[in-house]
């Protein structure tokens, strides 16, 4: 049912099947999703749970896990008496945006690019980066992918490392 809702919050002509499917997404997976351009390639982990994604364009093979918000950044200037930093973030191709990260105002995320847990990001970030912290970036080591590859781990070697680790705290 996700994945049809977001086919049709993100790609339906109708704007009333549009609004429709957007009241769905919000009422079963509390998640919004807005986007001027969103290719259909992108995948939402864990059924974008939390999220909210406005955003001006998200390119080809991004993966998006829960509770991410992509979104503005803007502020009201009282003295001119108008709005600064208007407009939404672009991803870039292949990038990975890992739990929890926020992604706000008119700013770029360069391709291939992962977006760790928790970041905070409002200042463009190059492509092949690992982006992290506070506007923090490092290169991103080429023979890598953090976070989400598509020959996923078989779920059962992560149960097995989970039973070592607590048999491990358990002293055994």
């Amino acid at each position: 049912m996700f994945d049809t809702l977001v086919k049709i919050n993100c790609y339906s002509k109708s704007q009333l099947l549009k609004k429709a499917a957007g009241h769905l997404l919000e009422k079963f997976y509390c998640c919004e999703i807005n986007c001027a351009e969103i290719d259909k390639s992108v995948l939402f982990a864990h059924h974008a749970r939390g999220c909210t994604i406005i955003a001006s364009k998200i390119c080809e093979n991004v993966v998006i896990y829960q509770n991410v918000t992509i979104g503005s950044n803007l502020r009201f200037n009282k003295i001119s008496n108008e709005w600064e930093n208007v407009g939404n973030p672009i991803i870039g191709q292949n990038v990975v945006i890992a739990d929890g990260a926020k992604i706000l105002g008119p700013i770029i995320i360069g391709e291939n690019s992962v977006v760790a847990a928790g970041a905070i990001i409002t200042k463009d970030m190059p492509a092949n980066s690992i982006v992290y912290g506070v506007n923090q970036h490092k290169p991103k080591d080429a023979n890598y992918d953090l976070i989400f590859n598509s020959n996923m781990i078989n779920f059962e070697k992560i149960i097995e490392a989970n039973h070592k680790l607590i048999a491990k705290f358990n002293g055994k």
